[in-house]
């Protein structure tokens, strides 16, 4: 699945149980979410993609400066 630009995989592991994985640049997230409900698991991946975007535009670009 897609979410802004970044691809992320949601697989169910158990009853209730979702196991999430993305990439963004180098950085590998993975997790794991516990609802019985599809899509809100998919809604915290989201989140936590939203979450992880946001640190990044606030960290200084310190390779620019070479």
């Amino acid at each position: 699945m897609n979410y802004k630009g970044v691809e992320y995989i949601l697989t169910p592991v158990a009853p209730g149980v979702w196991k999430w994985q993305f990439q963004i640049g180098d950085a590998v997230k993975t997790g794991k979410t516990e609802t019985k409900i599809n899509l809100l698991a998919i809604r915290r991946v989201q989140l936590r993609i939203d979450r992880e975007l946001k640190k990044i535009a606030r960290e200084p670009a310190n390779h620019s400066d070479r």
